[in-house]
């Protein structure tokens, strides 16, 4: 048979079983046997047939809770607390990133624009600025302005940094291991059918929800939206637990969990539809029409629930709302391209990057001090972050502040235009005006501020601490897009009369909106890194509001993944799976070599001949000793080890089971007992001591075959369609050997010129 890597095919018990017989005994595990081990593949197939089975005696009126009930109850209680947890993150980041510039006096927990919204001592023009708000160097010395000030105010803003840091990374180290980095790569692996224990539980979700807060308010390159898909997943699986439809039924809690998914997109962007389509782009392996409506839902429960705490405090679901007032024109769709080519280009130098530096912090010594790590690279961003005006604040602001229309009423550095005093207008109509000394210094600040970005991002995503990767990417997409917008807008204002301008640009005219292109850029850098498409477009228009938009944000997106699909296939999250060997089939990889299955399958020539059991000639001390000296998840039976000739296969766990219950339930089964599989006993073994054991119920009479000469590509395809363990190859019905799912994938590697050995979980 083949070896404990988590790839078992499926028992079709219920089919054979009568009603009252062993399967109601495996639903019911002893408490040192789960029903399937960590770091080993569910099997789909598998799975279906116990819901088939479970769903038949319920209709036959032994179930407790209702089918009906179960999944929107589900999704009704997991929903609003992922909806909670991401508002209170949301209030909570925002308040400790204004802590390491200042506090509040009136109340020490508003932040900055909470603590000035209160005070009626604000001014127009200083709408930032309240008696009641103070920088430290204020408070401390009495000081707001000199080198003193600014010196005292650089030092406790890295001190903040470090110390939110440390708590950060301490936190993950110590109490949950798994809270760490996005946790996308690794809920797509789950959602494929794998097991990795604790990565869903409740220490984690406890750890990661602090920790997000921790490491997103000390200000290093990292968002918090990737992770509150893993925060959404955790409050999923733990309601899974409370409806045994799903707890005791790995496929079914993987569609509760797709559910989550888009739960947890709905509610760090405020974009319900995008979440949706997020789940079944991106993340989820298995989405049949019902995960479809229940992701809806949750979706939308999750969105209910954030707009209630309304953590933004404008009564808006949507992180950057967003006004424009003139229509886009077909000559912009170039610079939109243009912005979609180095969305491409900053996705592969990101991906490329950040491998690199994985792979190195695996291999050397880094790898031995994640502490360390995490310290010095804060305090190289807090350093370098200061004294830019663009990178010391949150990125969330940076991205509002970039996406934003300059309207009459804005007081942001970018909208320093110079008027024209004779020109009467109207406020929501201003005409493009040539930049003043305010813009060309934003220009400069934003430049650094972008090549800061593009190195720190690469040195920051997979630290030990949780790290999310939306915010940066649409980071450095929106400060690229400003700048080339700000240059569109000048050159259409001082050019004018250029052919083409001419038709659509006119003297006194608002014709280039430059947070359009910031909005673009935005989308074309994730699409780079990410290769999202469809749910990334609805995201974006989602995020902003605006909806007559899509052309631009569609243009931009399928550029960025062309460019970035011709310097590598993989996005950032397949290539992290693929870094930390996880046994996914991804269904988008195309499998074109000619091998058949004889090349894949095992055992080789070299190796000794496959673990069978036969049919009526195994005692009960052989299959012992077969299951202590092996460690397979399961064994194919024979007729006899001459003939060789297929019966069906039968799992290790319920092998085990069976054995423990006879010896306990059954008189007269001991050590030398025969195991039968056939279907009747022989009348001259019923009649002899020591009894004969029965064990036809547990086996499986149809596990899936292929013949020795079936196309390795047909087998990947059923691999990947059929959610298989395993499959065994046979000849003329005579057993040959086995393929299982991590052989696919140690083939594949090795067609694709990599390590086969990367795919390290037995």
């Amino acid at each position: 048979s083949h070896k404990g890597d988590g790839i078992q095919n499926h028992n079709n018990l219920t089919e054979i079983n009568g009603p009252g017989n062993l399967m109601d005994f495996l639903d019911e595990p002893f408490p040192d046997v789960s029903t399937y081990e960590d770091f080993h593949t569910i099997d789909w197939l598998r799975e279906k047939s116990r819901d088939t089975d479970r769903h038949r005696k319920q209709t036959a009126g032994h179930s407790e809770v209702p089918d009906d009930w179960c999944e929107p109850g589900c999704v009704c209680v997991s929903s609003p607390h992922a909806g909670t947890l991401a508002g209170v993150i949301d209030l909570a980041v925002d308040w400790m990133t204004d802590l390491k510039e200042g506090v509040c006096l009136s109340a020490f927990y508003y932040s900055h624009e909470q603590c000035c919204w209160t005070s009626n001592e604000t001014t127009f023009d200083d709408r930032d600025k309240c008696p009641q708000w103070q920088k430290w160097a204020e408070l401390m010395t009495g000081n707001s302005e000199g080198a003193g000030a600014y010196v005292l105010n650089y030092f406790l803003y890295i001190s903040w940094a470090l110390l939110f840091s440390f708590l950060a990374v301490s936190l993950v180290r110590v109490f949950a291991p798994y809270a760490c980095g996005s946790g996308i790569p690794e809920i797509k692996t789950i959602l494929s059918g794998f097991i990795i224990r604790g990565y869903l539980g409740k220490w984690t979700l406890l750890i990661k929800t602090v920790t997000l807060v921790l490491a997103v308010s000390s200000g290093l390159s990292l968002g918090k939206e990737g992770p509150l898909v893993h925060v959404a997943c955790c409050c999923g699986n733990l309601f899974c637990s409370l409806f045994s439809k799903y707890s005791k039924n790995e496929g079914k809690r993987r569609e509760v969990l797709s559910a989550a998914a888009a739960a947890g997109v709905s509610v760090a962007f405020g974009a319900p539809i995008g979440g949706v389509l997020f789940s079944l782009e991106e993340v989820s392996y298995y989405f049949p029409l019902k995960t479809l409506w229940r992701s809806f839902f949750a979706a939308l429960v999750a969105a209910f629930t954030l707009r209630a705490i309304n953590p933004f405090g404008n009564s808006r679901l949507v992180l950057f709302y967003v006004e424009y007032h003139t229509p886009w024109y077909m000559a912009e769709l170039v610079p939109f391209i243009l912005l979609g080519v180095f969305g491409g280009l900053w996705g592969t130098l990101f991906i490329r990057g950040n491998i690199a530096w994985c792979r190195r912090r695996k291999t050397t010594l880094l790898g031995k001090y994640p502490v360390l790590e995490v310290i010095v690279i804060t305090g190289i961003t807090a350093v370098l972050a200061f004294p830019n005006p663009y990178t010391r604040r949150s990125t969330s602001e940076l991205i509002s502040e970039l996406f934003n229309d300059c309207g009459a009423l804005e007081s942001s550095q970018l909208c320093d235009y110079v008027n024209n005093p004779n020109m009467s207008r109207r406020v929501d109509d201003i005409p493009d005006r040539p930049a003043g000394p305010g813009v060309y210094t934003a220009l400069w600040q934003l430049a650094l501020a972008l090549v800061f970005k593009i190195v720190i991002t690469i040195f920051t995503f997979g630290m030990k601490i949780p790290s999310g990767l939306f915010i940066p990417s649409m980071a450095v997409g929106a400060i690229a897009g400003r700048i080339v917008g700000i240059a569109v807008e000048q050159m259409a204002y001082h050019h004018h009369d250029w052919i083409i301008f001419k038709n659509w640009c006119r003297p006194g005219a608002d014709c280039v909106t430059p947070g359009l292109y910031a909005m673009v850029g935005a989308a074309a850098c994730l699409g780079g890194v990410t290769r999202m498409t469809v749910s990334l477009v609805v995201i974006m228009f989602e995020l902003t509001g605006g909806l007559e938009y899509i052309v631009p944000l569609m243009a931009a997106a399928v550029t960025s993944k062309w460019v970035a699909d011709a310097f590598g296939k993989e996005g950032i999250y397949e290539s992290h799976i693929q870094l930390n060997g996880y046994p996914y089939l991804d269904v988008r990889d195309e499998f074109t070599h000619r091998t058949l299955a004889t090349d894949v399958m095992r055992p080789r020539r070299s190796e000794p001949p496959l673990a069978v059991l036969t049919q009526d000639s195994t005692t009960v001390e052989d299959v012992e000793a077969l299951i202590k000296d092996t460690d397979y998840n399961g064994f194919p039976v024979v007729v006899s080890r001459e003939s060789e000739r297929l019966i069906g296969f039968v799992q290790r766990r319920d092998l085990t089971l069976a054995i423990k219950t006879a010896r306990q339930k059954q008189d007269g089964v001991v050590s030398s007992s025969v195991v039968y599989f056939t279907e009747d006993t022989p009348q001259a073994a019923e009649a002899c001591d020591p009894q004969p054991l029965k064990l036809r119920r547990i086996l499986n009479l149809s596990p899936f075959t292929v013949t020795d000469h079936t196309p390795m590509e047909t087998v990947v395809d059923i691999f990947r369609k059929l959610g298989l363990r395993q499959c065994l190859v046979t000849r003329s019905g005579r057993l040959l050997g086995i393929i299982t799912k991590k052989d696919v994938l140690r083939h594949m590697a090795q067609m694709m010129n990599q390590d086969p050995e990367s795919i390290m979980f037995n």
